[in-house]
């Protein structure tokens, strides 16, 4: 199976993917586009800038489109369109432009799993990143396209809640169901 976790940040997304793959260990964990670039060198903007969020959608369509048959991934290229959506400077960015090759990349999935934000205080936040509002701007743009797909995407996705177990079991039985 192949599943992505969405989610803005701080919401238990990469904590969730990591119990998944401890507890499902014939899949690889693939991690977010942000990681794997700040490990490649990649120098992002502070805030990261438009092209550094293009930057990271093109690397999940990449990622999205090598055949891995067992996969979770720490996010989807809907979590970046996301970002772009809210940037100071969405208006540069044109969806319209990459629609067909996200449309094509979440085929390549099984299933989205959403981690929306439940609590502002789940995650600890340092003091500056209490005061990013783009934290529940993204969750509500995430909802639109994932839950209310207003890009008629027809993607399915299994919005979760709770602790971490809570998580992992509610996916973990969506998972069976799909596999069965």
């Amino acid at each position: 199976m192949r599943i992505a976790v969405s989610g803005t940040h701080r919401t238990g997304k990469s904590t969730l993917v990591e119990e998944l793959c401890l507890r499902l260990p014939d899949h690889a964990t693939i991690a977010e586009p942000y990681e794997l670039m700040l490990e490649d060198g990649y120098e992002f903007s502070h805030p990261p800038s438009l092209e550094d969020f293009e930057a990271q959608l093109a690397l999940s369509l990449q990622l999205l489109s090598e055949r891995r048959t067992n996969a979770v991934f720490d996010r989807c290229p809907l979590d970046l369109v996301a970002y772009l959506s809210v940037h100071p400077e969405a208006e540069a960015f044109d969806i319209e432009d990459w629609r067909p090759r996200v449309h094509h990349a979440l085929q390549t999935l099984n299933f989205l799993v959403f981690v929306p934000i439940e609590e502002y205080d789940r995650i600890v936040l340092a003091s500056a990143e209490f005061q990013d509002h783009s934290r529940g701007e993204v969750d509500e743009a995430l909802r639109e396209l994932l839950i209310e797909d207003y890009l008629d995407l027809g993607v399915e996705v299994l919005e979760v809640e709770g602790r971490t177990a809570a998580r992992v079991n509610a996916v973990l039985q969506w998972f069976e169901r799909r596999s069965s």
